[in-house]
């Protein structure tokens, strides 16, 4: 071979090597770019994965009435114990994230004497039983808050603080009375309002007005109106209605119905001391709210039949958040019936009502079903 075309095909073998190393490193460059483009570029997020669920189980009773022979039958020598009354009911308070109670009767405590029908007054020991059962949120609108005057009701909001219980419907000052009730469970916040017909002709002290809250649609209106915009379900109580009826008056059914469009979303009513069936209410906007007209007697010894049967409201919560916002819907709602049993004005306990009167029971979850077909029964 001559050397000009040893030269030239060298030449050649050069060029071909760095041509192959400049498409090499262009391909490298070229899947480094991709390989960048891919980690720099999210995944795509459907919706199901912006949308997050959670629930919160609430239960709820009805009136908690201490008439003398009950505190009598709870006296000790120190004091009272009303825990073996809630004990076979307990596990059924306690099984909700929330429970509410009305506390019908006053507890102002014993150092200013425990009272009866017509002036209640009931021991502190009444709170710890019922913190004790698992109720964690008490109502304080009734007909008698105003029984043993304001001594009492500041007692019995001292006591509730002391034990931790989130409580409603009567306040110490203007400044107190304004404050929300609120509860947290799950991510869901809960506010708690709390309203009563009147106080049995008992006047409000003159300038005092938030000792007790009256049933009132501006006040109502107003107080839904801050709940919502401090909690994610408003559960408001009312103590209205005519007393041992056992279905509602157009009044109440007309409250409801108002409260409910002002954004209420659990509705629980107290005073005629029998239940009253629940119903759902569909809103303007939308929603449909709950409302149970009277979860009865929880215990008391009022002693026609159907006064010494109460329950427990159970519902759940779900509150839905996604890229729009966040909604809460109702759902599975069920009724445990209860009973009051005592032996001679003692040993008061209460039961379920399936294990008193079956047949009873029955009735029972009949008359509860008048309105809402979808009620279960535990």
């Amino acid at each position: 071979m001559r050397p000009f075309q040893f030269l030239s095909l060298f030449f050649l073998l050069i060029l071909s090597i760095l041509l192959g190393a400049c498409t090499a490193a262009e391909e490298n460059s070229s899947n480094e770019n991709i390989e960048m483009a891919i980690r720099k570029t999210p995944a795509a997020i459907m919706p199901k994965d912006l949308s997050k669920t959670a629930t919160a189980s609430l239960s709820a009773i009805g009136d908690v009435l201490i008439h003398d022979s009950v505190y009598l039958d709870a006296e000790t020598e120190s004091g009272y114990d009303f825990n073996p009354m809630f004990a076979k009911i307990k596990p059924y308070l306690e099984k909700s994230d929330i429970t509410v109670a009305n506390s019908e009767s006053i507890i102002g405590g014993s150092e200013i004497g425990v009272s009866t029908y017509p002036s209640f007054n009931s021991p502190f020991e009444v709170g710890d039983a019922l913190k004790t059962a698992g109720v964690d949120v008490v109502t304080m609108a009734n007909n008698h808050t105003l029984d043993r005057g304001e001594k009492a009701i500041a007692n019995a909001i001292n006591y509730w603080d002391k034990i931790g219980m989130t409580r409603t419907g009567s306040a110490l000052s203007i400044e107190e009375s304004a404050n929300i009730a609120t509860h947290t469970e799950n991510g869901i916040t809960f506010s708690f309002l709390s309203y009563t017909y009147g106080t049995n002709g008992i006047p409000t002290p003159s300038g005092k007005d938030y000792l007790v809250n009256r049933i009132d649609k501006a006040k109502i209106k107003e107080d839904i109106k801050r709940a919502k915009a401090q909690s994610d379900a408003v559960v408001l109580s009312l103590h209205f209605g005519q007393e041992y009826e056992r279905l509602p008056n157009d009044e109440q059914k007309k409250l409801a119905k108002f409260s409910a469009e002002q954004g209420a979303d659990i509705i629980l009513g107290s005073h005629p001391h029998v239940l009253q069936p629940p119903e759902w209410i569909e809103t303007a906007d939308g929603r449909k709210s709950f409302v149970i007209y009277s979860l009865g007697n929880f215990i008391s010894h009022q002693q026609d039949v159907y006064r010494r049967i109460g329950g427990i409201l159970h519902i759940t919560i779900e509150k839905t958040v996604d890229k729009d916002g966040s909604e809460i819907r109702l759902k599975d709602p069920a009724f445990t019936a209860t009973y009051v049993k005592n032996t001679g004005n003692r040993n008061f306990k209460i039961d379920l009502l399936a294990n008193i009167d079956p047949g009873r029971n029955k009735e029972i979850q009949k008359h509860l079903s008048t309105w809402t077909k979808d009620l279960n029964f535990e």
